[in-house]
């Protein structure tokens, strides 16, 4: 949905401009093209694999552009040490990028056997590898109904349990195989495959997904100028939550203007072109004052 952030950011030459999710630099390049030539962005991303991605494609901006490994929670402190105390245009790419995904070492997908690993930052301490293996049935049964709003959580936390008695679940196709068994045939035969809500609440436990975002709009906000605008893309319903109900409490506030009363989705032709945009939602708003 480039062209749709690029409308809502609504930039101009000289902005200061975070990209909390900074990615592969997707976002960011065309960011750049449009802050130039004395502009500023700072990119951030946990993930210090992809940022070096990012590097390599944003090669040639790097007078306009400052990349930063760490947590968009963190983002008034990484600001602060970058002297910036006022921006003017904030952006939110979430989920897991198609690098991760396609990385089977990584361990996010069950479409590709891997390590059972799911940590954004792999220099993190947790791993889904820890909480499968560790947490107690009505720790892993709570964690897969909050954060995956999987209906049958204790079931497949059963499971989990009974396996992980005989050896360790290690892999992605292990912890995807007992979440298919756990579960009554009619939902094997649904169109998203069985452990999708599973692996996604076991990578949003991991990384602390939902309390870092909650943290972060708070302090973004804070952050931007009068007039300035904030967008978030998400992809899944948990994270689309929490931005809707902040904009709105921010907005009876009189803090910010929400431009998208409902989300903007993606058209037919980008989601014939990548499949991944069909469950993303973009969420816009401009600070007020």
């Amino acid at each position: 949905m480039t062209e749709e952030i690029s409308e809502y950011l609504s930039l101009k030459p000289g902005n200061i401009v975070v990209d909390c999710t900074v990615g592969a630099g997707g976002h960011s390049i065309n960011i750049l093209k449009q802050i130039a030539p004395a502009g500023r962005l700072i990119g951030i991303d946990q993930d210090e694999e992809i940022l070096e991605l990012a590097r390599r494609r944003l090669k040639g901006y790097e007078k306009n552009c400052k990349l930063v490994y760490g947590n968009f929670k963190d983002i008034d402190t990484i600001l602060g040490q970058l002297n910036i105390k006022e921006i003017d245009a904030v952006l939110y790419d979430l989920g897991v990028s198609s690098f991760q995904l396609d990385s089977s070492e990584r361990g996010f997908s069950f479409l590709r056997d891997g390590p059972l690993d799911m940590r954004m930052d792999k220099n993190g301490q947790l791993s889904a590898f820890d909480l499968v293996n560790n947490l107690p049935k009505e720790e892993i049964s709570r964690i897969i109904f909050k954060y995956g709003e999987e209906r049958y959580s204790r079931r497949i936390a059963s499971l989990i349990v009974e396996k992980r008695k005989e050896h360790f679940i290690s892999s992605t196709k292990a912890l995807a195989d007992i979440v298919s068994g756990a579960l009554p045939r009619g939902r094997r035969r649904e169109k998203i495959h069985p452990a999708t809500r599973t692996f996604q609440a076991f990578r949003i436990a991991v990384n602390n997904e939902l309390e870092a975002l909650q943290i972060s709009l708070n302090k973004a906000v804070g952050l931007l100028r009068g007039g300035s605008r904030i967008c978030v893309l998400s992809f899944q319903s948990l994270e689309d939550r929490i931005v809707k109900n902040k904009f709105r409490d921010l907005a009876r506030e009189s803090i910010l203007k929400v431009l998208t009363k409902k989300p903007l989705r993606s058209g037919p032709q980008e989601r014939k072109e990548n499949p991944r945009s069909r469950s993303a939602k973009l969420r816009a708003a401009e600070k007020i004052g």
